[in-house]
């Protein structure tokens, strides 16, 4: 019995693939599965009855990248997520298809989009999906004869995309509350929990789930303002209504670090504000609070009645918003596009995904054998570098890749081309949103029979597509895990340590902006709070992607996932250490005395330290750390963060 168990171990499928196959457990979007039916099926209906099959099919592509985007819950995030997108997808049509059949000019255009795509990957997810569309329909149009003249097959395309928005929008006018309103209310309970959870073994995962609530409510209301931050009123309330939060998310570390829970009725007050929000009520009473006893609890005493008085308040533009606007969309496109060009990361990512782009379409135009565009269609689809862990995506993706076909072959076969097609997508389509939410090799199985179906009323070959289809994803995804991983020094080691390398630098501005008067002790004025509040929110996304991160590493194959693993208490330690800070910095904001500068620069200094040595290693090494000062001072249990961050070495690969 022992040897059966034993053999069965070391001839299961290892950890990090069969993280991949193992479904996810999110429950099925019923609405996205009746509008996939519906968008990609009507479209051919109505190519069929116009006897144009083949303008039908071109919508139902477009129609299949609206599908893929439409992932948001608030309906004017839909409208980003699909309307943007389909702008680029359009675009790459109209590219591909000026290069269709012309050899070099091909692979060369095709290279030179997928370096765009592969930088656009790094602006945000809008960005990505952008630059995924537009790659793809690049692809597919210098493989495809597509209907003349030039402008029908992007108009087409875009009609498609475009019909999958006005669906999704069918129910805005039935909408009961405001996503945005819902969204910040939801903010605002999450909040309640951190308080309730402060001095507790809960508040780690409380803050984290408040971190990601926070930046929801921020992309909601920012893509709803994106273009004129002061048009809106009811935006500008739920801005303020926002940005009132931040001050008591500030307090919370100053509560957990004394380890000594809130009172019930502090939460609750927080809860009963949610409800304001969600209902939008105004003119209410401030809240019966206990008296405040500490520092901390003072802290927390005071931003909560700030925040009651601000959500009260039923004067959008007369409100106390402390943290202000964003900046106008200009800037922050100018910010975006400065990141991009000059960001050594979104380079790599671009010339990574050209490279591999580029050999595909070389086998594809020029080698004399009888490949077809989806060699690039797969190299796009696994390649794409924000999507998580290159290799595991070649792997599902040649898995998912095969569980289509099978699902494809027995409709190529026995499904002749015309009316019957109509029902056969109806049923095929809805399997995109419902597999998607389980994982990438569910998803490719559901996407391959759609995209077989209509390119096949493009083609017309029939069931002679299924075993090219299936050389040339494995070609592709040969390509990827050969010019994409293997030669990439950087597919060796995570990218933990870098980004967080950086993160600790940031924390050391952080702890001077909240401390420090300069380098020299020149008495230079400190930072405003909503500078200060802006830096830590900086931090926690970036710690929160440096977590996405990790997770992506841990599907990578040995010594990398083994390797990743190490760096999570290392994470958790700088977690601790933005809490810390925060917590000194408020419990100095309400009575407790200002620590001695010289301690703020020797904390500084090792947190620089500590960055440069991220920096310069593979794995954790322990740093000798001594901290001196007060041991009951304002910042001691800053100095014991840092010390135990330093102190911290990681378990050889």
């Amino acid at each position: 019995m022992a040897d059966a168990e034993a053999d069965r171990k070391r001839y299961a499928p290892p950890a990090w693939l069969l993280t991949g196959l193992r479904p996810q457990p999110a429950p099925v979007p019923w609405a996205a599965v009746v509008r996939a039916s519906v968008a990609l099926a009507a479209p051919l209906a109505v190519g069929f009855a116009l006897d144009r099959p083949t303008y039908g099919a071109l919508v139902s592509m477009g129609a299949l990248s609206g599908v893929l985007g439409d992932t948001a819950d608030a309906y004017r995030m839909r409208i980003l997520n699909i309307a943007v997108p389909q702008l680029f997808g359009a675009l790459g049509i109209l590219l591909g298809s000026f290069v269709y059949g012309t050899g070099w000019a091909a692979v060369g255009a095709l290279t030179v989009v997928a370096l765009v795509s592969g930088m656009m990957s790094t602006i945000g997810a809008v960005a990505s999906l952008s630059g995924l569309l537009l790659l793809l329909n690049s692809v597919v149009a210098t493989g495809l004869a597509l209907p003349k003249p030039w402008w029908v097959a992007p108009l087409l395309l875009l009609f498609g995309g475009l019909f999958v928005l006005a669906l999704t929008l069918l129910a805005w006018p039935l909408r009961r509350k405001l996503p945005e309103r819902v969204s910040v209310a939801d903010t605002y309970l999450t909040v309640a929990d951190l308080l309730a959870a402060a001095g507790t073994d809960a508040y780690e995962e409380r803050r984290r789930a408040t971190t990601r609530s926070l930046d929801t409510s921020y992309d909601l209301i920012l893509a709803r303002r994106a273009r004129h931050h002061g048009r809106s009123s009811t935006m500008v309330r739920l801005l303020a209504q926002l940005n009132v939060v931040i001050p008591l998310v500030e307090a919370a570390p100053a509560v957990h670090v004394r380890r000594c829970p809130l009172p019930e009725a502090i939460p609750a007050a927080v809860r009963d504000l949610a409800e304001d929000v969600e209902e939008s009520r105004t003119g209410g009473t401030e809240p019966e609070l206990p008296a405040p006893d500490s520092p901390a609890t003072r802290a927390v005493d005071s931003a909560l009645r700030h925040a009651a008085a601000v959500v009260h308040n039923a004067d959008a533009y007369n409100v106390d918003d402390r943290l202000g606007r964003p900046a106008a969309l200009a800037v922050r496109i100018r910010r975006a596009t400065r990141s991009v060009l000059f960001s050594g990361t979104s380079w790599r990512y671009g010339l990574r995904l050209a490279l591999c782009i580029g050999l595909a379409q070389a086998l594809t135009s020029l080698v004399s054998v009888d490949r077809s565009y989806w060699v690039a269609l797969t190299v796009t689809f696994v390649l794409k570098p924000d999507f998580g862990s290159v290799f595991s995506r070649a792997v599902l993706r040649a898995v998912g890749t095969a569980a289509g076909l099978v699902i494809a072959a027995p409709v190529l076969a026995e499904v002749p081309i015309g009316w019957w097609d109509v029902p056969v997508m109806a049923l095929l389509a809805p399997l995109i949103p419902a597999l998607t939410v389980k994982g990438y090799a569910f998803q490719t199985a559901a996407i391959t029979p759609v995209i077989l179906l209509l390119s096949d009323l493009l083609n017309h070959r029939g069931v002679a597509l299924v075993q090219p289809r299936l050389v040339d994803s494995l070609i592709g995804c040969v390509i990827v895990l050969v010019a994409g991983y293997l030669l990439w020094p950087e597919s060796w080691h995570t990218r933990i340590g870098h980004r967080l390398a950086d993160a600790v630098t940031d924390l050391a501005d952080y702890v001077e902006s909240a401390f420090g008067t300069g380098d020299d002790g020149d008495g230079a004025t400190r930072p405003d709070h909503a500078a200060r509040a802006r830096a830590r929110r900086l931090i926690h996304r970036d710690l929160s992607s440096i977590r996405s991160e990790f997770q992506r590493a841990l599907t990578e194959p040995p010594p990398v996932g083994a390797r990743a693993a190490a760096w999570l208490p290392l994470v958790v330690a700088v977690e601790r250490i933005v809490d810390a800070t925060t917590a000194a910095r408020v419990r100095v904001n309400h009575g407790a005395p200002e620590p001695a500068p010289a301690e703020v620069a020797e904390i500084r200094r090792q947190l620089r330290e500590l960055a440069e040595r991220l920096r310069a290693t593979e794995v954790l090494v322990a740093v000798r750390t001594e901290l001196p000062g007060d041991e009951e001072g304002v910042l001691a249990p800053l100095r014991q963060e840092v010390a135990a961050a330093r102190a911290i070495a990681s378990p050889q690969p």
